[in-house]
């Protein structure tokens, strides 16, 4: 894909939105400059309260992929994280990977992705401590929006997208 090409995601943040709305999940919504990294993100978000959190689309040679949604914070170790998922050799997972299976761009990763996740093809590892924190913020499919949701909504969304998410003590995968 040229980099000049614009993709329409195959859920729009309105319609994010809307099944939230439909599924009874509170939320607050806040809009900013775009974010790309973490690091955009702790310089612009002002005083946003709750866990902020990082998303790796991750993928072993064998084609199995995870989406790894941790504090960003938590520093990953790919070696000791595939030890954790039973000897895995993980890579981050292509543009166009993601774009295929969860239909949004780098930058826009995180666990609302999996509305488009239609063949539920992705493993969601979600770090324990993170679950602790409330509310947690993550980008509704645009890198130019943040909702704050709590721990359990957040699970039973994920869980209406047909994915059964694994809460894992993702310390030991910090390579430490």
């Amino acid at each position: 894909m040229a980099e000049s090409e614009t993709v329409t995601p195959p859920t729009s943040p309105e319609t994010l939105l809307a099944r939230l709305d439909e599924l009874g999940i509170a939320y607050d919504l806040h809009t900013h400059p775009p974010l790309f990294t973490v690091e955009d993100s702790k310089a612009l978000r002002g005083d946003l309260p709750g866990g902020h959190c990082k998303n790796l689309f991750m993928r072993d040679r064998k084609g199995a992929m995870w989406l790894v949604v941790c504090l960003e914070d938590r520093r990953i170790d790919l070696k000791a994280l595939g030890a954790l998922f039973g000897g895995a050799r993980l890579s981050f997972g292509s543009p166009d990977r993601l774009m295929r299976t969860l239909g949004v761009i780098p930058g826009a990763v995180s666990p609302f992705a999996l509305i488009n996740d239609t063949d539920v093809s992705v493993t969601v590892i979600l770090d324990a401590e993170m679950m602790a924190l409330s509310p947690l913020n993550y980008h509704p499919l645009s890198n130019e929006m943040t909702v704050a949701v709590a721990p359990d909504a957040l699970t039973r969304f994920i869980e209406s997208c047909g994915h059964i998410p694994q809460i894992l003590d993702l310390s030991v995968a910090s390579g430490d």
